[in-house]
């Protein structure tokens, strides 16, 4: 049974990261019946670059048009997050501990999704996509249902054809939105989760971890390639999906 099916419009931008979660929702609308017209990346100075390459590539298998917008002058306005400062190193460790919010830009889900609200008045289309998870509450403000729901009133204020947000995975797990993938059929080892943009996926930081227990906990095997002195699955799973000492 497909998940996040609440009052799905008839067609949207996608707020697309090439990041895990917004790759399923992409797929889940297309199985909906979702006109999805284009999907809208951010390149705002992230190290991880490597996610807009993905957002290209899955865009691409799905015929879908793929903009990014350079909002990389912004990058100085974020302070010391790990993200974007190059002095902030991005931290290794479990997505819930405290040093995990040196990976908070301020502000970002409004500012991607107030761009793309306005691609998606310029289109006509009903809604904007984006793909935030109940998993990201604790760390990440921008993420909860509270401010998703007040940022939906907002954006139909901003225009006469009153776009809305559309939210289909707040309320839901990360794994979740893993088995969802797999059922699917999307490609999940094409997406990019890693903060630190290397080659592979480093396997320590805090989205590497989500990533790894989300296959864990939804009994799918997770294809994506970690670099070489990664932790096994079991021994994380020894340290409680902590990185052992």
């Amino acid at each position: 049974m497909s998940i996040g099916v609440d009052q799905v419009p008839q067609s949207a931008i996608a707020v697309y990261s090439g990041g895990m979660d917004s790759t399923v929702m992409l797929y889940a609308m297309r199985e909906q019946g979702v006109d999805i017209r284009d999907a809208l990346s951010i390149d705002y100075g992230q190290k991880h670059r490597k996610e807009l390459e993905a957002a290209a590539e899955v865009c691409a298998l799905l015929g879908i048009e793929h903009q990014v917008a350079d909002l990389r002058a912004m990058a100085g306005l974020f302070g010391s997050c790990g993200l974007v400062d190059a002095q902030t190193e991005v931290p290794e460790g479990h997505y819930e501990e405290d040093s995990m919010k040196q990976t908070v830009v301020p502000n970002r889900n409004m500012i991607l999704i107030s761009v793309a609200t306005a691609w998606a008045i310029t289109k006509k289309v009903d809604a904007v996509a984006y793909a935030a998870h109940s998993g990201d509450h604790a760390i990440y403000p921008d993420c909860r249902e509270v401010f998703a729901d007040a940022l939906d009133r907002a954006i139909q204020l901003c225009d006469w054809s009153a776009v809305r947000l559309y939210r289909p995975f707040v309320n839901v797990s990360k794994a979740e939105i893993a088995r969802e993938g797999v059922r699917l059929g999307a490609p999940l080892e094409k997406t990019w989760s890693c903060y630190k943009g290397g080659a592979l996926h480093c396997g320590k930081c805090g989205t590497c971890i989500e990533r790894r227990e989300a296959f864990h906990l939804s009994g799918q095997v997770d294809r994506t390639k970690y670099a070489a002195d990664a932790p096994t699955v079991e021994t994380l799973l020894k340290s409680d999906w902590r990185l052992p000492e």
